[in-house]
């Protein structure tokens, strides 16, 4: 029911262009997945969100089962029913709260106990839980609960959120009964070399059909993000699809690509949306600035998007000051669209031989720079 095939790969790099099968359609690689935490991406349609060419979305277990509760997701048949997408979803086990929601909750090996903070009762969370939470949900893929560590960290701080990682693993991976669900394991381990390569080769001895690396994009240094990078695609298995979480910035990404990793996710294109920011080929414009004002042209002339066949860089400047709700999903459209466009950028560069020309350098400290 999932398989993942390499089309073409970069004989420069490890860059490489898959399919990723799952039950609700193919993922083409590498590949920006849009966020949609409460089962819908912000602002956006599931119509407008297709027409973007996203093929998966992001939804995230924690803030499902506060709102509305996985009971009325599986009763509605499934997050595919419920949200009105029929593509591929993937759904996050929580496991970003225990880091995000550090102040609401307390950790120990069992598990996770958060304080809501909705009503502020107590909600518990293990790996069974966050599995039997996600199998409810329906998404294709399921990513396995672990601890992502603070930035900074001690050595022994990072150690103890490692091994718990690799301990609810062996739960998750005993607790999960769907096989019409892909579980994905996590890499932990933070900036440490050691750590992160002991992780890549745990996790990857479990034969699952994909692998994650989590902890980064936590407030740690962009160097850092790349040495994680580079360190841990090494140890992770060719023939699976791998995961960056929580990156979606352009030169992150190429540099991922270029070692191997296929699927990235990311809040900020509905993020500088909501406040009025358009990403424009690596710049972020503040459409609220009055150098708009009476600027006629395309937000970006050579992008397809709707917002750019359809308005103005006047008309978009007009809807954000006035605080107009489709000047935001203009703009998020346009953003989303942005990075979708990117990623297959470099899918097209890949299979015409021309990735480490077009898409480099990214293994010095200036900045790159894309002919996409």
């Amino acid at each position: 029911m999932f398989s993942f095939q390499i089309k073409a790969q970069c004989p420069k790099t490890f860059a490489r262009v898959g399919c990723f099968h799952t039950p609700h359609g193919v993922v083409n690689t590498p590949r920006f997945m849009p966020v949609g935490t409460l089962g819908t991406v912000k602002g956006v349609s599931s119509e407008q969100l297709l027409a973007t060419g996203a093929e998966m979305v992001l939804a995230n277990t924690f803030h499902l089962h506060l709102q509305p509760g996985e009971e009325v997701v599986d009763k509605a048949g499934g997050l595919h029913k419920f949200m009105g997408w029929d593509r591929p979803i993937l759904t996050d086990s929580g496991g970003f709260q225990v880091f995000s929601l550090s102040k609401l909750n307390r950790v120990n090996d069992k598990g996770v106990w958060f304080r809501n903070p909705r009503d502020g009762s107590q909600i518990e969370l293990t790996p069974e839980r966050a599995i039997e939470i996600q199998m409810a949900l329906g998404a294709d893929v399921v990513m396995a609960f672990d601890q992502c560590p603070a930035y900074p960290a001690t050595e022994n701080a990072l150690e103890i959120a490692s091994k718990r990682t690799h301990l609810w693993l062996e739960r998750c991976v005993n607790a999960h009964k769907k096989s019409n669900q892909a579980l994905f394991g996590i890499v932990q381990g933070g900036g440490s070399s050691r750590l992160r390569e002991e992780s890549a080769k745990f996790v990857s001895s479990f034969d699952l059909p994909g692998i994650a690396i989590g902890g980064v994009s936590v407030g740690e240094p962009v160097e850092q993000i790349h040495q994680v990078i580079r360190k841990v695609s090494q140890f992770l298995p060719l023939d699976r699809p791998r995961y960056l979480m929580g990156i979606g910035t352009l030169r992150e990404m190429a540099i991922a690509v270029a070692n191997g990793i296929d699927l990235f996710d990311c809040v900020l294109p509905t993020r500088l949306g909501r406040h009025g920011t358009a990403l424009v080929r690596g710049e972020r414009w503040n459409l609220r600035n009055a150098r708009f004002r009476n600027d006629h042209a395309p937000l970006d002339k050579t992008c397809p998007c709707f917002t750019c066949r359809s308005h103005s860089r006047a008309y978009l400047h007009h809807l954000v000051r006035s605080e107009e709700l489709l000047g935001l999903t203009l703009l998020s459209l346009h953003n989303i669209s942005n990075l979708l466009r990117f990623t297959t950028s470099m899918s097209q560069a890949i299979y015409d031989g021309c990735f480490a020309e077009d898409f480099a350098p990214w293994n010095n400290d200036s900045p790159a720079h894309y002919t996409w």
